[in-house]
Formats: C-alpha cells, structure tokens, sequence
C-alpha cells in the first residue's frame, strides 16, 4: 500500500505543474535568449474571466528555457504583464461581490511558485480590477501588475452591479 501512495504522490507532483484554473488560449510565444536547447521566451496567453462574461484578460509572462525548461522543471521569472478589457456585455449569473477572487492560476516552476490573478472590486468607482502576482510557498514576488476594467454599459444595455456590502 505504501508503495501505491508514494507512486500517487509523485505522479501529482510531477503533473501539478501542467495544470492550470481556468480555460486559456495561448497566442504566441517570442523567442527573448537563445539557448541551445529551447530558448527563453515571453509568451501571451488570453483567458475569459470565469464568473464575468464580456471581459477578456491577456496574460505577458516570461518563460524560461535550455534543458530544465525543456523538462518542466525550470523556474519561470517573476516577470510579466496584464491587460483586461470589456469585449461585449457585462453579464454574470453569480453576481460580483466586493471581496477579493481569484480567477486564474498557472504554475511558474515544478513546486511551490505560482502565477495568480485575482479580481478585486472598487464599488465606489465601479470598476473590476485585476491583480498578478507571483506567490510562493515561503516568499513571493514584489512584481505585479494590474489592470482595470470599467463597468460601462454596452450598446445600451445596463452595466454589470457590483453587490454592496451592507
């Protein structure tokens, strides 16, 4: 039984790092450094929010090559860039609350770092923001980047409620 376990465990780290939260399209990848074997890059990847239909947000992160990076194993630079828009109407069956969400998770290296971006609301100004970070276990990243999407109405249709907090 014990070898079984210890077979599970690794199996689910090994494949952690090829999972992601959320539905994604990855755009394009450009080439940064050449290596000999797979070269370091800035890829794009776009992703829908998944509670708010009518917002896309486009993802810039760096990639890291050579052999390690080939594998999987390679820890990826806390480096990248965000931009969300309003595409069409703002519709949600959920609702959007005041508190912080996340709605997307990448892995940047085999264990212990990720890439999230989390929804924040600013109700007074009615507006979505989005936040990226890099969070690790132990210690994370300063770097982030963030972007915010206005609650508009679009081709007259009403724009998405923020819930209050009352």
């Amino acid at each position: 039984m014990k070898k079984y376990l210890t077979l599970f465990f690794l199996l689910t780290l090994f494949l952690s790092p090829f999972q992601t939260a959320q539905a994604q399209e990855e755009l394009a990848c450009v080439s940064t450094t050449w290596r000999v074997v797979n070269n370091d890059k800035v890829c794009v990847k776009a992703f829908k929010d998944p509670d708010i239909d009518g917002i896309v947000c486009h993802l810039s992160y760096a990639k890291t090559g050579g052999i390690s990076g080939a594998l999987g194993v390679a820890e990826n630079p806390s480096r990248f860039a965000l931009s969300c828009h309003q595409v069409g109407p703002l519709k949600s069956t959920k609702g959007i609350s005041p508190k912080k969400e996340k709605v997307f998770t990448q892995k940047m290296s085999f264990l212990f770092k990720d890439l999230n971006i989390t929804r924040l609301t600013d109700i007074e100004n009615n507006a979505i923001i989005y936040l990226v970070l890099s969070e690790k276990i132990i210690d994370g990243s300063p770097y982030n980047s963030l972007s915010t999407v206005p609650l508009m109405p679009w081709n007259g249709e009403e724009p998405l409620v923020i819930f209050n907090k009352k």
